[in-house]
């Protein structure tokens, strides 16, 4: 039997919520009997929305708060004025243990300043990151960093592919995840000083939990061959919002050659079926949910621009990560095989770079 799970969740964070937020969990409920919830929100917006869905509000408390991060604001800012906001309160439960996992659609510096403030880093991981996934032919593929940290040493990347790999074994099913570093190419001379480190860092741990297949480029990332990719925050984003601007320009074109002659009309009649099939393999609402790894709770962040089907995707991630036991996962690796290794590699960077200065460095 499947152990109850508890989801908190930031009902006012995104730019649909709260109403996103509701149809999202409510959609999740027959598949997921065993998870509850805890709403944070304006009860005067939420309270009429669950009457809507009485099987959500039979599985669901809902505590009241006026407050909210606004998407503008800064993470300083929230950090120090949001104390009684939706997200805070949300984070702050699965700190005290009431709640296995938060999600939120919420700003994004906001939400990882104060998961890292309340819920702080895993012992042995220095840097939070941002992962996520991305359709391959194969299936799909974690991706981290994707903004966190625009500057990453050999040690904060060896730790990423880490984390990384427990979440493929968390949200994709893959025992032994095949993990790459992101490169300008594929030979051991090629990169910058900080990835080659990595790499050898990487190679030299002796019975790891996945298998490291050494370099990747970019056109390796839609290609499936490996399970995780790992690169800075700064190469991730761009990856990222690359791929994004791919879809949405392959989508534009195909939809203006079928617009072109009656005879291209009638060929979008025998292929919209295929056309179908691919328009769902790309849906970025599927791949939905960020998860701020490194952390000592389970924090996913939902885009915020998304609807009630890619939140309730952000919210399966949660639920597939909290089942698996992730944190207690990434922990034991922690503990083991990686400590001496991670020890043995110099810093690269500014040990003296202050809290503020690190709050600044993450790319939205």
């Amino acid at each position: 039997m499947t152990a109850a799970l508890t989801i908190a969740l930031d009902a006012m964070g995104g730019d649909h919520a709260p109403d996103m937020v509701i149809k999202g969990a409510a959609a999740l409920l027959p598949r997921f009997p065993q998870v509850k919830f805890i709403l944070f929100g304006d009860a005067g917006q939420v309270e009429p929305l669950l009457r809507r869905f009485p099987n959500l509000k039979e599985r669901c408390e809902l505590r009241h708060t006026a407050e909210k991060v606004l998407s503008e604001d800064k993470p300083s800012q929230a950090l120090r004025r949001g104390r009684n906001t939706s997200m805070r309160l949300s984070i702050d439960t699965v700190a005290n243990g009431e709640a296995d996992a938060i999600v939120s659609a919420g700003n994004t510096g906001a939400l990882m300043a104060m998961a890292k403030f309340v819920l702080r880093t895993l012992p042995g991981i220095e840097r939070p990151a941002i992962a996520s996934f991305l359709p391959t032919l194969k299936g799909e593929t974690v991706v981290l960093d994707l903004g966190a940290n625009v500057e990453c040493d050999a040690r904060n990347l060896v730790q990423f592919a880490v984390m990384g790999a427990n979440l493929a074994h968390s949200a994709l099913g893959r025992h032994l995840p095949r993990v790459g570093l992101l490169n300008v190419g594929v030979e051991d001379v090629k990169g910058h000083d900080e990835v080659k480190a990595a790499a050898e860092m990487l190679r030299a741990v002796s019975n790891p939990p996945f298998e490291f297949v050494g370099f990747v480029e970019g056109n390796d990332i839609g290609s499936g061959e490996v399970d995780v990719i790992v690169t800075d925050g700064f190469t991730g984003n761009i990856a990222l919002k690359t791929v994004e601007g791919t879809a949405k320009l392959l989508s534009s074109l195909l939809r203006s050659a079928f617009q072109r002659s009656i005879f291209t009309r009638i060929g979008y009649l025998f292929a919209s079926s295929g056309l179908a099939m691919m328009r769902d393999r790309m849906d970025p609402r599927f791949y939905n949910g960020g998860v701020l790894l490194g952390l000592n709770g389970i924090v996913v962040k939902s885009h915020g621009g998304t609807d009630d089907v890619g939140f309730s995707a952000a919210l399966e991630v949660a639920i597939d990560m909290a089942q698996d036991r992730l944190i207690e996962r990434i922990k034991a690796d922690f503990s083991g095989a990686f400590a001496d290794s991670l020890v043995s590699a110099p810093a690269i960077g500014d040990p003296n770079k202050t809290e503020q200065q690190e709050l600044r460095t993450g790319v939205s």
